[in-house]
């Protein structure tokens, strides 16, 4: 890159200007937030934190991991975030955030990084905070670690059917393993089990004090239809809301009519949009 570049890498030392910056919307940022929470600034695994600073002042931020996140990017630190991404070439596996800088940014950056596998354009953001408008079911509790070789074919399932490939094909497994045994471990994962089958499942992946998001909402194909995803998701706000963070997010493909629907009657709220690229 230039000298002359806006783009500097951050570290531990922008604790504060980064952690002002993400507070301006902390359901919007709670992905980045928690990041940065569990790893620090200077990341681990080669993620990195992209700052954009206009007269000694950080006005924007790119998480660059497995996924690729601006933050408050405006036009001029999304073309300074293209040039950037550019230059180092793509390592994400994805890119996710706000539907206008992400539109621009993927413009910017197809020539070099294209084409895409998967473009989710609209996936609005909802929001719950407070008690859900539908009983909850009494039989969705944590995840058991014992459990976990139950739970595990359920997520891949789930994140098959969602993202449009299995997440096991690339080591077979292990770390999509490793994020899911993390999760019931540190009691962020919830679950219908009857009989040694997932009936419901959902977990909270990114978690900071002012919100937590939900993912990985899964009822099993056979059991659809019936209810148990509208009282599941009532379940797991409660135990997030009670035990976790006084917000709960979460964002859903906009043509997913019954989860839409589904969230509606639970109570959540539209605040925002998102848009994904998937390679």
């Amino acid at each position: 890159m230039l000298r002359t570049s806006p783009v500097r890498i951050l570290g531990e030392r922008d604790r504060e200007a980064v952690r002002t910056l993400l507070d301006t919307d902390p359901v919007g940022n709670v992905f980045v937030a928690s990041r940065l929470l569990t790893t620090g600034i200077a990341g681990v695994g080669g993620a990195e934190v992209w700052g954009h600073v206009e007269r000694g002042r950080l006005t924007a931020l790119c998480y660059s991991g497995a996924n690729l996140v601006p933050v408050n990017a405006g036009p001029a630190a999304v073309r300074s975030f293209a040039d950037h991404a550019r230059w180092r070439g793509r390592r994400c596996s994805s890119i996710v955030g706000p539907v206008e800088a992400v539109s621009d940014f993927w413009q910017q950056v197809t020539p070099a990084w294209g084409p895409a596998r998967t473009i989710r354009a609209s996936q609005p953001v909802l929001e719950i905070d407070g008690p859900p408008a539908v009983p909850a079911d009494p039989l969705v509790r944590r995840v058991r670690v014992s459990e976990i070789n139950t739970l595990v074919p359920a997520c891949v399932a789930m994140f098959t059917e969602e993202v449009g490939v299995p997440p096991d094909s690339g080591d077979g497994g292990a770390l999509y393993r490793a994020r899911v045994e993390e999760l019931v471990r540190t009691g962020r994962a919830f679950a219908r089990i009857e009989d040694g089958r997932v009936v419901f499942k959902a977990e909270i992946g990114a978690v900071t004090p002012h919100a937590c998001q939900v993912q990985g909402v899964w009822v099993h194909p056979e059991l659809r239809g019936r209810g148990y995803s509208r009282a599941g998701m009532a379940a797991v706000v409660n135990y997030a809301l009670a035990e976790i963070a006084p917000r709960v997010t979460l964002y859903v493909n906009d043509f997913n009519t019954p989860a839409r629907a589904t969230y509606s009657r639970v109570g959540f709220r539209q605040v925002g949009e998102v848009m994904s690229v998937l390679f």
